[in-house]
């Protein structure tokens, strides 16, 4: 039977598991009154279909449309690929039980909808729209996929329904680099977080479509692999082959389903009224039921009790559009950004700065955002053209508003406690305000608000947020400032510029804010984001502010004698080897190990050279001095360059003290991380890296504390595992690291020397942390079997130990996620990975619940600490993992060690009974290494 679909015909192709998460993650929880059923995705899909409809009209308005579903389950990429599409959480649970109503709402509507088992949606839409082009009609694509741009072309387009933009061949070489024919070989070489797709390990996007504009297609490329003069990418293609061409067959849609029913069955039809206001009516959406009955000529059902939200379903988000941006050079345009905020009770606010460094860089400009697609740019202090800049101008550009005006004149509506101040990581923004004397107040940060959602998923700076959430690439700094040494600072960016950029930021920012905050309730983290992530960010800008001093007579000393230390190693080691050798050059120090030394376990670089990574050498340390010693020299030399060399480089050129920085949302587990300089990573195990802390000290009159958890992740696991044997060992006020350095070592607990109690201390946090007897062997350097009967042994005394870590380890198999006491999220994506991946992936969905908890209670801590200290002269400066240290008047010492152990003790109450008390131990001195 011939088909009426033809030439002259515009099928449109509706992507509707699209539809139903932009629905869903548009607006807040929803419920149906009369039963409590979620409804809220619903909602927001009739308000899109019904949009759509109403968009449809005039010459290119579509002659047949369906929406296409993905089916519940797994497909045949799953056969291919187990672990294809591991990484997605599984859908909320209030979104499940409206996906068969979606469904519902399409046919009440009376356009066809179509779903097939063992199928994506991908692949229906691609048979039905290579059937449409070879049937001579025009295609449209609705949907925002980038998946589905390899079909583009030849009578296919596709519409992004959120920016209402018509995408084709251009488009598609402007979002890929490659024509819509090669799309499949880009992704399959650059691969997909979000899908799991492996692709090629180092290569993205550009590079991809590089190399397929070179070669010509995937398997030309993968042919000449070895032509490739870059060594790294030509070894990633030759290794991973096999894994590239799995993920072509991944990313690769199918055309050629048989399906069991045909475009003709599409033909856009009116809907009719008694069906579509009996299904609204049904979900009790009062308004909508009225707006569709008048779009209709009927009579509206009568419905009580709707649901008030309702209204507001899944708005509209205009277009990102950087040319819409308003450039604000006048205190009255200023005032009129100010006024709206106030109005709606939030901003999003982003500044723009000369540099990273929140201490020393300069303000340029701040950008405001109260709308989505409404956003403003405020330049201050932009200097004069490149060209006048080329002579020494330091003249500012024109139509700017004098830097302390702008600041008088916002300062009330970034103070003002009744308006929100929205920002992406709000602590570097809060800390450049500070410096120009105001103090932003209240906050909402989107990377917290992702983190607390997300955390384990993904990173979250706010380009990878807006591409994985807003599916928008936002400007990269690079095009603006450029890179390396021709970089420039942000002042010398050309207003307009500016603008596009910077306005781009407030708008996105505000965006993420409008998609994340109602998630808190749903994924039940709303306590984890205010009370442990939002209220930390004043708490640490201060600490970071104050800083440490340090003192760099010491640092300087330090490294001088750490040099004559390493001069000593390579006469040891010229003596060992029997000749003298460059000790920094691994293939060297391999030729003496694995030729002349005739030692096991080598291996070579493609290049044919020896490689002595750390693992290699700790592997060898237990059996031959040689390896110890370049280890030692390795260590020591890391010391000398990371620490006391580095340091003194950080020393602020006006406070005279070293400020970290602290990032929030950088460890999966809520463990805060230390960069610029990493303060947190100093060594502790040696007697050198101890050293590095003397040169932190205290100013005259002053004192450094230092407060301790002792042994706190130990009595989370006690808790958590409920292991009794634990808990009357902590009871009876046993140091657990000399009772099982006394048992592992046999050794005396009155004979117990620092040394030997960190050994066992390595024994203890790696045992509860699933490491493998290898791995123990490495980190106390002494053979394999040896560290398999320490771990043997450890269980044998506390057998519920890894009772608990298989129940975790399943538990997260079962559900992508572990949890700690106090309710934070840590997403296992990786859980059900295989090979290598797997004992990593379970190690740390061990870790993660009691390094997570001991963080949070910490982080508790540090909320609480500036009240309670408020009225002693003492100050917080660092926290490492467990320690809190702080600068204090001699006079004070007592008082505050007093006051703030207590806060730390208590820090898990109200929230977390917990059956074994906190113990904190405090020291002073006048450096950090007398204080711990």
């Amino acid at each position: 039977m011939a088909s009426d679909f033809g030439k002259g015909c515009h099928l449109h192709l509706i992507d509707g598991s699209a539809f139903i998460f932009r629905a869903y993650h548009a607006l807040p929880p929803l419920t149906r009154k009369s039963d409590g059923l979620p409804v809220g995705a619903v909602a927001g899909f009739c308000n899109m279909l019904q949009r759509y409809g109403e968009g449809q009209t005039g010459p290119d308005a579509p002659t047949h449309v369906a929406v296409i579903f993905d089916h519940s389950g797994k497909s045949f990429r799953n056969d291919l690929y187990d672990l294809y599409k591991a990484n997605r959480p599984p859908a909320p649970e209030d979104l499940r039980p409206q996906f068969p109503l979606t469904r519902d709402a399409t046919r009440a509507f009376n356009i066809a909808c179509y779903e097939v088992e063992g199928f994506e949606a991908d692949d229906i839409i691609a048979t039905l729209a290579c059937q449409g082009r070879e049937a001579g009609g025009r295609v449209t694509i609705v949907s925002s996929d980038k998946d589905l741009m390899q079909l583009i072309g030849d009578g296919v387009e596709m519409l992004d329904p959120m920016k209402n933009k018509r995408i084709d061949r251009d488009g598609v070489h402007e979002k890929f680099g490659v024509a819509p024919e090669r799309v499949v070989d880009v992704q399959a070489l650059a691969g997909d977080s979000v899908d799991n797709v492996p692709g090629a390990p180092g290569i993205g996007i550009k590079t991809a479509a590089l190399l397929i504009n070179e070669y010509g297609s995937l398997e030309e490329l993968l042919d000449r692999s070895e032509e490739i003069k870059q060594p790294k990418r030509r070894q990633s293609l030759i290794d991973n082959r096999a894994q590239i061409e799995l993920s072509k067959r991944l990313v690769q849609l199918d055309c050629e389903m048989a399906l069991d029913f045909t475009i003709d069955e599409m033909e856009v039809r009116e809907p009719e009224a008694d069906k579509l206001l009996g299904f609204l009516a049904e979900m009790e959406f009062r308004t909508m039921t009225k707006r569709m009955a008048a779009s209709l000529g009927a009579d509206a059902p009568v419905i009580e009790d709707a649901p008030m939200a309702e209204a507001a379903a899944a708005p509209e988000n205009a277009p990102i559009d950087p040319e819409k941006y308003e450039c604000v050079s006048d205190l009255d345009a200023l005032a009129v950004w100010v006024a709206k905020a106030q109005q709606t009770g939030w901003i999003a606010v982003d500044t723009e700065t000369t540099g990273l460094d929140e201490m020393l860089c300069d303000l340029v400009g701040i950008s405001l955002c109260v709308t989505a697609g409404e956003a403003c740019y405020i330049p201050l202090t932009h200097r004069a053209s490149a060209a006048d800049d080329l002579f020494g101008s330091e003249d500012l550009a024109e139509g700017q508003i004098p830097l302390q005006a702008a600041l008088d004149a916002i300062k009330p509506l970034l103070e003002d406690p009744s308006v929100i101040k929205i920002g992406q990581n709000m602590k570097y923004d809060a800390k450049v305000f500070k410096r120009y004397g105001i103090d932003i107040k209240p906050i909402d940060d989107t990377m917290l608000l992702s983190y607390a959602l997300h955390g384990g998923l993904h990173n979250h700076g706010m380009d990878a947020l807006s591409d994985r959430y807003l599916n928008h690439t936002p400007i990269p700094i690079k095009s603006l400032l450029g890179s390396g040494k021709s970089a420039i600072t942000f002042d010398k960016v050309p207003v307009g510029d500016a603008v596009k950029y910077a306005a781009e930021d407030a708008d996105i920012t505000l965006r993420l804010w409008q998609l994340f905050k109602p998630l808190l309730h749903r994924s039940k983290v709303t306590r984890v984001y205010e009370g442990l992530e939002r209220p930390l960010v004043p708490v640490l800008a201060k600490m970071e502010m104050h800083g440490i001093q340090v003192d760099r007579d010491v640092l300087s000393r330090m490294s001088n004698a750490f040099a004559q230390k390493m001069a000593g190693f390579e006469a040891e080691l010229y003596e060992l080897a029997g000749r003298e050798f460059n000790v920094q050059s691994p293939a060297q120090v391999g030729a003496i190990l694995f030729e002349e030394m005739a030692l096991e376990g080598g291996k070579k670089t493609k290049t044919g050279q020896w490689s002595t990574p750390a693992d290699v050498l700790e592997d060898l340390a237990t059996e031959h001095d040689f390896a110890a010693r370049v280890l030692d020299y390795r260590q020591l030399q890391k010391l000398k360059s990371t620490y006391t060399d580095a340091l003194q480089g950080h020393i602020h050129p006006e406070t005279g003290r070293v400020h970290t920085s602290y990032s929030i949302a950088g460890a999966n587990t809520g463990r805060l991380a230390s960069t610029d300089p990493n303060l947190q990573n100093i060594p502790v195990r040696t007697e050198d890296g101890r050293r590095i802390r003397e040169a932190f000290v205290a100013p005259e009159g002053k004192v450094l504390v230092s407060l301790d958890y002792s042994q706190i992740e130990l009595r989370v696991l006690a808790q958590m595992a409920g292991i009794d044997a634990l808990k009357e060992a902590f009871k009876q006020g046993h140091d657990i690291h000399a009772l099982t350095a006394s048992e592992m070592f046999n050794v005396p607990l009155d004979e117990m020397t620092p040394d030997i109690r960190r050994q066992a201390k390595a024994i203890n946090f790696g045992v509860i942390y699933g490491i493998s007897g290898f791995g123990l062997a490495r980190n106390l350097r002494i053979p394999r079997a040896e560290a398999q009967g320490f771990i043997d042994r450890y269980f044998e005394r506390f057998p519920g130990i890894k009772s608990y870590m298989e129940e975790t380890v399943n538990f997260a198999k079962e559900n992508l996620r572990v949890e700690t006491l106090f309710g934070r999220v840590i997403h296992t994506p990786e859980i059900a990975a295989k090979g290598p991946r797997a004992g990593f992936a379970k190690r740390a969905a061990i870790n993660a619940p009691i390094q997570g908890t001991a963080a949070d209670i910490i982080r508790r801590a540090m909320i609480r600490m500036p009240d309670a200290i408020e009225n002693l002269p003492a100050k917080m400066l660092l926290q490492v993992h467990d320690e809190l240290l702080f600068e204090v008047e001699e006079t004070a010492v007592e008082e505050l060690i007093g006051v703030a152990r207590g806060i730390m003790q208590g820090a898990a109450d109200p929230v977390v009974k917990l059956d074994l008390p906190l113990i904190v131990d405090a020291g002073q001195g006048a450096n950090w290494a007398e204080a711990h």
